[in-house]
């Protein structure tokens, strides 16, 4: 896959990302206090659905970083070169995941 056609995808992901937290925006709001017009139960329910939309935002924020990042090692020319070993990237990973930029081998050594 060319640079062009990454970069492509990459901006295409960030596109689709900024367009779903602009939808989502109000699930993350504070929830209402008012114990009279919100049962116990229901407040739980709020509270749950805000804590997961409030994850679903963090999740969100990383992988932005991530494709800026993407994005930078496009410009800079080293995408696809591991930031640990400086080995290439195979392939079918950047297919996979165009934001990887960790081989295989560095990316389980970081996980453990």
């Amino acid at each position: 896959m060319a640079s062009h056609e990454i970069r492509a995808r990459l901006i295409a992901l960030r596109d689709e990302l900024d367009t779903l937290a602009a939808a989502s925006e109000q699930s993350s709001e504070i929830v209402e206090l008012d114990q009279s017009r919100v049962g116990r139960l229901s407040r739980m329910d709020a509270l749950q659905a805000q804590a997961m939309a409030q994850a679903t935002v963090e999740r969100r924020k990383i992988m932005l970083r991530k494709i800026s990042a993407a994005l930078t090692r496009i410009d800079n020319g080293n995408y696809g070169v591991c930031q640990s070993c400086d080995e290439p990237i195979p392939k079918r990973r950047l297919e996979f995941d165009p934001t990887a930029s960790l081989c295989v081998q560095c990316a389980e050594k970081k996980e453990q």
